[in-house]
């Protein structure tokens, strides 16, 4: 364990480098059950983004692309090159921007409950949509707190508008630039990032597969590890 430039990061084991990118608002620790488990076999390297779990705060909003250049930053001055890499939700909209811009960072990477496909609004989210930017303009603070979901009203301000970049922006275009074996493991209940989502991804990532962990949910590595570390074994190794 230790701190680099305000980020906290971990790096255990020994051999080829594997790495951990872990999900909105969670922490490296999220990953507990695959770094105990992958240390045996690679060196692994896991850090908390700027902003959440021990590293410092961000005095300003950053995009999915601000966070992908840091990272890159970080695993250099790790000394971590040529990678292999598993990455969680938020992780995976990095990861996403990475591996498309990066070819030579990764050798592979398994996206688990990978965010990044726009999602499909239905009529309801475009009247909440309206009604909160009616309410807005006449009383801002109120329009916040009643119309922003759980995750959203726990941020700072300045967290608050780095989530509308992340989550605002289409990862989709990146898919057609990864040039690396991907792996998409999700769960086949997972709400957060649905089925539909895992499929766009696969359909649209060339030398990709796709893995669905039944009756699992968003956390599919924490609900089940062992079958979660097996599939990533037989995929990584």
């Amino acid at each position: 364990m230790g701190v680099l430039d305000g980020v906290s990061y971990l790096q255990e084991g020994q051999g080829e480098d594997l790495v951990f990118l872990h999900g909105y608002l969670a922490c490296k620790e999220s990953f507990a059950y695959q770094l105990t488990y992958f240390s045996k076999f690679f060196r692994v390297t896991a850090f908390d983004f700027p902003g959440m779990g021990k590293s410092e705060p961000l005095t300003s909003p950053w995009s999915v692309g601000e966070y992908a250049e840091h990272a890159r930053a970080v695993l250099a001055a790790l000394g971590v090159g040529r990678a292999r890499l598993v990455a969680h939700s938020f992780g995976g909209r990095v990861a996403l921007k990475l591996l498309s811009e990066s070819p030579d960072l990764f050798e592979r990477a398994l996206l688990t409950g990978c965010a990044g496909v726009p999602p499909r609004r239905g009529f309801s989210y475009t009247l909440r949509v309206k009604a909160y930017r009616a309410v807005k303009k006449v009383a801002p603070r109120f329009a916040e707190k009643r119309f922003g979901s759980p995750e959203y009203r726990t941020l700072s301000l300045v967290m608050r508008e780095s989530y509308k970049k992340i989550v605002n922006e289409d990862l989709t275009p990146c898919l057609c630039g990864i040039q690396v074996p991907v792996l998409y493991v999700f769960g086949d209940k997972d709400t957060a990032t649905p089925p539909y989502m895992a499929e766009i991804l696969h359909e649209n990532t060339a030398a990709s597969g796709l893995v669905y962990m039944k009756g699992c949910s968003h956390f599919c590595f924490c609900e089940r590890p062992d079958e979660f570390n097996a599939i990533a074994r037989e995929f990584l190794l």
